[in-house]
């Protein structure tokens, strides 16, 4: 076994063994006398532990040493002074276009810098080059961009960009004008080179069914209109469904919006796993074919499927302000439920028995506290039509409003009303703010619903109801349906398959 050597407070030890022995008898000469060994340089600790051994001999020439590295440190640390760097000037409009046409924001942004692209190093200018008499340009114009900076962008006067801009506002809303719109721009001749060029000509399409041309007549811009007729006849489309309804609609040659909205149409009303391959879909749909040979969808105004021998016809129609599907005989979606008039309300207070806090005694609480924080916004639970709307005694301010199938509700306490009797209000509208007037021992809504005109408890509620077209508006529903599919409105039919 090695020697084992440890490092004490007061010097090196050694640990028993024959290999101690042997080196500790290194040291020693003849016998009978000691022999002090001499110490070499490489012997000497230059890295003294300043910690121990204190005030010796070695402790100080390890201060001296460490106190002489920090005085070279300092004698040959450079000086640290701020380095100064001169601000460049602020660049000029025209140098700042010059530069961003370089960049790659001209391509993110539209080319708004107006530059085409700047010069390099390698470019030479000529000391005459032709004047051309008229210069024919096609642009674009981008989305959130106006039509007079395309004009001027492109090179036109201003005066006569802003002139053209105004001309075309008489004719339509310069914010119609859809992004990606192609202009057609003829620039005539300059006086000199110092000037922009004035606008010769202007046309592009203002919308589907309008064409607008501009063009100099005796020095002065005229505005002239072309109306492009329209076919706007829906398009109607069936056929099997076969193994996808989506790739059978798709490949009728319905666009993909429209059949997202003939399945969401008619998944409320058939389970769409059900739909088998011999069933039948019929469709109608905004189109509109413009006499250039443009053509234009729009929205599904009709869904009809044959399913498993029966039809079922369904069409967007507009009642009481909300658009929905109706089918056939005028039914429309079935809803239950209501909203909670208060978002993130705490209920305080139940249904039932209780001890009132102000008058002291048990009576019945005919509805739901809904505590929330002073002006919360509070909203009507169903759509219904508001029957009161003020002060009512302990309630304090307080609105009611009549639902369908004999069902109502009350919303006590309010800061304000914003309602008013008679007015007809939507599920989610909001009527009023929450507070703390009447008998009330701090902000909330009492919240109540009623069954016939007797208060029940808000839990039990039920709300489902149907949309029904009644009177005149059946038969103009009927009508336009009828107009759609051909066929007459009334009992379940077969749709047959066209062509």
């Amino acid at each position: 076994m090695g020697a084992l050597y440890q490092r004490e407070e007061h010097g090196f030890g050694t640990a028993g063994g024959a290999g101690a022995i042997a080196a500790s008898s290194a040291g020693f000469g003849r016998a009978g006398s000691f022999h002090r060994p001499r110490r070499s340089l490489a012997d000497i600790d230059l890295v003294v532990d300043l910690g121990s051994r204190i005030g010796t001999g070695e402790w100080f020439r390890g201060l001296a040493t460490l106190a002489a590295m920090i005085g070279t440190t300092i004698w040959l640390a450079p000086g640290i002074k701020p380095i100064t760097i001169p601000a460049p000037a602020a660049m000029a409009p025209a140098q700042y276009d010059e530069m961003r046409s370089l960049a790659i924001a001209p391509t993110a942004y539209g080319a708004d810098t107006g530059r085409r692209l700047a010069p390099t190093d390698r470019a030479r200018p000529l000391s005459s080059t032709p004047e051309r008499p008229q210069i024919d340009i096609q642009s674009t114009l981008g989305f959130g961009d106006g039509l007079a900076r395309v004009l001027e962008r492109e090179g036109a006067a201003h005066d006569d960009a802003v002139k053209a801009a105004s001309l075309v506002a008489s004719a339509v809303p310069l914010s119609d004008i859809a992004a990606g719109t192609k202009l057609a721009i003829t620039l005539g001749r300059r006086p000199s080179r110092r000037v922009d060029r004035p606008i010769d000509a202007l046309s592009f399409r203002a919308r589907f069914d309008l064409a607008l041309n501009l063009t100099r007549v005796n020095g002065e811009l005229t505005l002239q209109r072309l109306p492009i007729a329209v076919d706007a006849t829906p398009m109607r489309l069936t056929g099997a469904i076969g193994g996808s309804l989506y790739e059978a609609e798709r490949n009728a040659g319905a666009p993909p919006s429209v059949v997202a909205d003939y399945i969401k149409a008619i998944a409320k009303r058939v389970a769409i796993d059900d739909i088998m391959a011999s069933d039948r879909f019929d469709m109608v749909f905004e189109h509109k074919r413009a006499a250039t040979g443009e053509v234009q969808t729009g929205r599904l105004l009709y869904a009809g499927i044959v399913h498993e021998g029966e039809t079922l016809r369904l069409a967007r129609w507009t009642l009481g302000g909300r658009e929905q599907w109706f089918d056939a005989s005028g039914a429309g979606e079935t809803r239950d439920g209501f909203t909670m008039p208060v978002s993130g309300a705490r209920m305080s207070s139940g249904f039932g028995m209780r001890f009132h806090p102000i008058l002291g005694f048990s009576r019945m609480h005919q509805g739901v506290d809904l505590a929330a924080p002073y002006g919360t916004p509070i909203v009507a639970a169903a759509d219904g039509v508001v029957r009161f709307a003020g002060w009512h005694g302990g309630h304090g301010n307080f609105v009611q409003i009549a639902h369908d199938g004999g069902m109502g509700t009350g919303y006590g306490h309010m800061s304000r009303i914003i309602v008013r009797p008679g007015e007809t209000v939507q599920q989610g509208e909001l009527i009023g703010y929450v507070g703390s007037t009447g008998l009330s021992t701090g902000p909330h809504c009492h919240f109540e619903v009623y069954r016939g005109g007797q208060a029940i408890d808000p839990a039990s509620a039920s709300f489902e109801r149907t949309e029904r077209i009644g009177g005149g508006a059946l038969a103009k529903f009927k009508a336009m349906m009828a107009r759609w599919t051909g066929l007459p409105v009334g009992g379940a039919q077969t749709v047959p398959a066209k062509g």
